[in-house]
């Protein structure tokens, strides 16, 4: 069975009906004797029942014993009509289709041509002297069957070669839209593995190592900082920008950070910012305020310091975050989560970060973003 045929056998089977009427409506009101008129007739109606109970089904069984018994059939069916009524001819329209239905293109050819010449006897017989001449009509017709069939054959397969590429193309955008949401999904649990990690965790450590040793000034700032938690986790779950940015610029944000861990621990901490402040987008302050955090926090656990110094420094084409403690140096810790975090969200704004030891001891960070990257928006 084609292709062709199963995108429209409706097409196919008004071709076979019409192209069997219409002779027989022509042998019946013609001139022949009633024996005559009854053989063809009855032969080309034949066809029909023949195509309802036999062919049809075997079509759709895409079943080759049964479709070669229906086109033996239909090529004696059509040959006993030929050879009484020239005009059965016509019905060659409908029943050439049906063997191209049935087999591939090369394979048809045979009853093709079988159908084709069954009219030629008859022919000869009657039309005297220049009956030859009908000989070159017949093979010219065979010879445009054959090329026909071939063509549609090759048309045939190249669509379904296309049908079948185009069904490869929705199956990989499905997957690739799959693939892509998993990514998606990954990277968001990512960010907010960073955000909890940037914020609650070391909200919680804060409040910890202040309740170690409670007295007044500490239950004050755990209380503080407990808030400060709380409205962290509510930005988080509202989707919103980091809360220490919320109505405020990031000087104040970094101020109030670096204030709060001098408190915290009772060191020396101090902020400072040099070149001409501008607005930033941002995805860069953020970057810059969650580094500032996890720089902070790497001190408190791991530096064992007494003074902290913070800068932000604005460049003509960057601006540059640095955070230098005095206390023990690199060799105290390796580059954990936090560090690769601040790395991660450095390199996602286009920016860098590096991790020296200072001079003198002590660790300097330093993480530098871009001002204004594709698409940065800047804050009103």
């Amino acid at each position: 069975m084609t292709p062709s045929w199963e995108s429209s056998p409706l097409v196919w089977e008004i071709l076979l009906v019409s192209t069997v009427l219409l002779p027989v409506v022509f042998v019946v009101t013609g001139g022949m004797s009633g024996a005559e008129k009854a053989v063809a007739a009855v032969c080309l109606l034949a066809v029909l029942p023949l195509y309802l109970l036999l062919g049809r089904p075997a079509i759709m069984a895409d079943d080759p014993r049964r479709g070669t018994v229906y086109v033996v059939a239909l090529v004696v069916l059509y040959g006993c009509a030929a050879s009484t009524a020239s005009i059965s001819t016509f019905a060659l329209f409908g029943l050439c289709p049906q063997c191209f239905v049935v087999y591939s293109a090369r394979t048809a050819m045979i009853p093709v041509v079988l159908l084709s010449v069954a009219h030629i006897p008859r022919h000869l017989l009657l039309n005297g002297p220049g009956r030859y001449e009908f000989l070159t009509v017949t093979a010219t017709a065979i010879l445009f069957s054959m090329a026909f069939g071939m063509w549609s054959e090759r048309v045939t397969a190249l669509s379904a070669e296309r049908a079948a590429l185009i069904g490869e193309l929705v199956e990989s955008r499905a997957e690739v839209a799959r693939l892509s949401a998993e990514r998606g999904a990954a990277a968001e649990r990512e960010r907010l593995a960073g955000e909890i990690h940037d914020t609650l965790a070391q909200g919680f450590t804060s409040i910890v190592m202040l309740l170690q040793q409670p007295d007044e000034r500490r239950i004050g700032l755990a209380v503080r900082t407990a808030r400060e938690n709380l409205a962290e986790a509510r930005a988080l779950v509202a989707a919103l920008g980091p809360a220490p940015l919320d109505g405020s610029t990031l000087e104040e944000a970094l101020g109030r950070m670096v204030s709060r861990f001098g408190e915290e621990l009772a060191v020396a901490a101090s902020f400072e910012v040099t070149g001409q402040a501008r607005p930033m987008w941002t995805g860069a302050e953020v970057v810059l305020l969650r580094a500032a955090q996890e720089a902070l926090a790497n001190v408190r656990r791991h530096a064992h310091a007494s003074a902290v110094t913070v800068t932000l420094v604005h460049l003509p084409s960057a601006t540059r975050l640095t955070v230098r403690d005095n206390g023990v140096g690199l060799g105290s810790f390796g580059e954990g989560y936090g560090l690769r975090g601040m790395r991660v969200r450095a390199e996602q704004v286009g920016g860098s970060l590096t991790l020296t030891a200072a001079d003198g001891g002590g660790t300097v960070l330093e993480i530098t973003v871009p001002v204004s990257p594709g698409g940065g928006q800047t804050r009103s």
